[in-house]
């Protein structure tokens, strides 16, 4: 039970930082900015993810291994425009 409830928090973290790098403006105007230079930009982002439950004194942290963002074919046709080669 506690594990099926971390895999969906841990879920809806990897789908929220998705949007947040694929929609955010700021993201896309730098980019754009640093090509304008006359860079290529490449993002490779990794990000590790643990968690552990609030007591007065935590039995047990969990630390889950790296998490791998799934991305739709909309999502890397996104990120190729943007010269980001998604691995």
């Amino acid at each position: 039970m506690l594990d099926d409830q971390l895999r969906n928090h841990r879920k809806k973290l990897e789908k929220a930082i998705n949007e947040a790098l694929t929609d955010s403006p700021h993201v896309a105007k730098v980019i754009r900015e640093i090509r304008e230079d006359g860079f290529d930009v490449f993002l490779i982002i990794e990000a590790t993810v643990g968690f552990s439950q609030r007591q007065e004194v935590a039995e047990e942290v969990r630390q889950l291994p790296a998490v791998r963002l799934e991305l739709t074919t909309k999502d890397e046709d996104f990120l190729k425009s943007l010269k980001i080669r998604p691995n």
